[in-house]
């Protein structure tokens, strides 16, 4: 809106369709969802467009979100050492080529670097690439099936995609990211350390009072030694084996 102030001033919102499901950035016009769990299909949302001058104009028009239903567990991440915007433009020719040496529908879920957007169009670095495929009964086919696929045929998409960007291209398949553990998981590890610490040093405590004790139990027979040592036995036998004097020593007295 070219006007000045608050005729100018243009604030977005949902007037109808699924509003549950979506929300919208007042100020810029971000459509963003807010739950599309275990839903899909193609959601038909109204947007208007007001400003707020005394006589407050508006406009509408109608957007449409499609959610996919693919699992997430099955997306293959493709890296490509080419420029997104080049990526984007040549989207269609990519498509044809891996469905060409796949031998499966291919479905192109995103294309996006992993570099600032301004960065990664200016970049010849990187660009990542998700794709799904799926077999003639339209089944998705596994990660693991399609990673397998994929490193089979790399040498043969390389070529083809040289003859598309007219330049040399390299294929690499990025390996998924290990799913982080589950809170009952790391509560448990935590307290089988604990558990292990706490057996560990009771152990200790056991080892350390014994070492104690026979110390001090050789210390109390050294002391007998030592006292048996210093006075005549009163019951000692001689060596005939009969028994000596009973009579008390005279340094005992």
């Amino acid at each position: 809106d070219p006007d000045s102030g608050d005729n100018g001033l243009v604030l977005y919102s949902l007037v109808s369709g699924q509003t549950d499901e979506f929300d919208i950035d007042e100020h810029t016009g971000q459509i963003f969802t807010v739950s599309v769990a275990g839903k899909a299909g193609t959601f038909n949302l109204e947007v208007q467009a007001a400003d707020q001058g005394t006589t407050s104009l508006t406009a509408r028009t109608t957007v449409n979100v499609t959610v996919d239903s693919s699992s997430s567990s099955n997306i293959v991440t493709l890296v490509l050492n080419q420029k997104i915007s080049v990526v984007e433009k040549y989207r269609d020719e990519v498509q044809r080529v891996l469905e060409d040496k796949l031998e499966w529908n291919v479905y192109m879920v995103n294309i996006y670097s992993k570099e600032s957007e301004t960065k990664a169009r200016s970049s010849t670095d990187e660009t990542q690439v998700n794709i799904i495929a799926f077999d003639e009964a339209y089944q998705e086919v596994s990660a693991a099936e399609v990673e397998r696929k994929l490193k089979e045929q790399r040498a043969a998409i390389e070529l083809e995609l040289e003859k598309v960007f007219s330049a040399s291209v390299s294929v690499a398949v990025e390996e998924a990211e290990a799913a982080p553990a589950s809170s009952e998981l790391v509560a448990a590890i935590v307290l089988g350390v604990l558990l292990a610490a706490t057996c560990v040093a009771f152990l200790a405590y056991i080892l350390l009072d014994l070492r104690r004790k026979r110390k001090n139990k050789k210390q109390d027979l050294v002391k007998k030694v030592e006292i048996t040592e210093g006075i005549d036995n009163p019951w000692a036998v001689d060596k005939n084996g009969s028994l000596k004097s009973l009579d008390k020593p005279e340094y005992m007295d």
